[in-house]
């Protein structure tokens, strides 16, 4: 069976795609508490399991720098094309447990009223898992694979809750596959669940430090007076953040890394010159820009702005971009893997008065 006639069977059995609803098993609510770096948060999200010690679901577990809540971090991609994946495919049930789940479910389908062609479907997924019922990449199980319990597990599509277009939430819509322990899925499964989408869905999580940056002169400043900007240098951790899926004869795990790169400086108005001209301040010596001291005021900043015109009584938005590079190394992966930088951004209100000079 081709992939289009597997998610048609699928549409076929919407009634039972309702049912089974519990195929969304990664991405609980909770996730670690926000870190700087990969010292103590965590996570642990496991499914449940029967006396035989296979789990009924296949989690998500996340530890390092990410957020509290389950939700999106606070990392933007620099590549505009880059998106975590919308849902991947992952173990789902043993063969015991799949079978418990499924042929109650679909019983409870076929006695619903006025299925119609829904029915056809149902009978069709039926006799896929029960009587060696396959297609040309589908192959069928007998007995839902009971005598193999154990050896592996059935594999179900995945959303990621964090994903805002319903459409490519819901895309992994295959029905349930069996992958045997220490193998990979069939090809044909894309979007199984690899380190590299792990690697991913840590990127989504993960929570950067602020970047607020130190000014001088502070909040207010002088037109045509050269305006000092650095970070501290304790921004300058490497930030680490982990996703992993351990269940009995799979796991997989990967760490995503987020290193300070580079400082960009958008003034907030066109009246104004930044220190680089092009507004981006590279890290030198472990640091971006320096800090100002005494007697410096008719230096030239390594990092900063000058304004050209008062604001007037009101304020420029002064938006400091911090980017950091991201890559990742996971199982089976021989060495990091770069992947798009990353950039959190902080805005600040500067005032700048009409004074043309100041002694500091």
């Amino acid at each position: 069976m081709n992939r289009s006639r597997r998610k048609a069977l699928s549409t076929g059995a919407a009634a039972l795609a309702l049912a089974l609803s519990t195929f969304v098993l990664a991405e609980s609510a909770y996730a670690g508490e926000p870190e700087k770096n990969d010292k103590g948060a965590s996570t642990e999200e496991k499914g449940g399991s029967d006396k035989t010690g296979i789990y009924a679901a296949a989690k998500v577990q996340y530890s390092g720098a990410v957020t509290k809540n389950g939700g999106s971090g606070n990392v933007s991609s620099a590549d505009v094309n880059w998106d975590p994946p919308p849902c991947w495919y992952a173990p789902y049930l043993g063969a015991k447990d799949f079978k418990k789940k499924m042929s109650a479910d679909i019983e409870d389908q076929l006695d619903t009223p006025g299925l119609g062609s829904g029915g056809t479907a149902l009978g069709q997924l039926k006799r896929h898992y029960e009587d060696d019922y396959g297609w040309t990449d589908t192959p069928g199980y007998k007995d839902y694979n009971v005598d193999k319990d154990g050896e592996g597990m059935f594999w179900a599509g995945v959303e990621n809750p964090n994903e805002p277009d319903a459409l490519k939430r819901m895309s992994c819509s295959d029905i349930p596959f069996w992958v045997d322990n220490g193998e990979p899925a069939p090809p044909q499964y894309e979007e199984a669940i690899t380190p590299e989408i792990l690697a991913a869905l840590a990127y989504q999580h993960m929570e950067l430090p602020g970047t607020k940056v130190t000014l001088a002169p502070e909040g207010t400043t002088k037109v045509n007076l050269p305006t000092w900007a650095w970070l501290d240098k304790a921004v300058f951790d490497d930030v680490k953040a982990t996703a992993a899926i351990n269940v009995p004869g799979f796991n997989l795990e990967a760490t995503t890394t987020a290193t300070p790169k580079s400082l960009t400086l958008d003034p907030g108005t066109k009246d104004a010159t930044t220190i680089p001209a092009n507004g981006e301040c590279p890290i030198v010596d472990g640091k971006i820009g320096e800090a100002y001291a005494k007697g410096k005021s008719k230096e030239t900043p390594p990092c900063g702005i000058t304004y050209r015109r008062s604001s007037g009584g009101e304020t420029y938005p002064l938006k400091a971009s911090l980017t950091w590079e991201i890559s990742w190394t996971g199982t089976g992966q021989a060495g990091a893997v770069g992947m798009p930088d990353g950039t959190i951004e902080a805005v600040q209100d500067i005032t700048v008065e009409e004074v043309q000079s100041i002694n500091r």
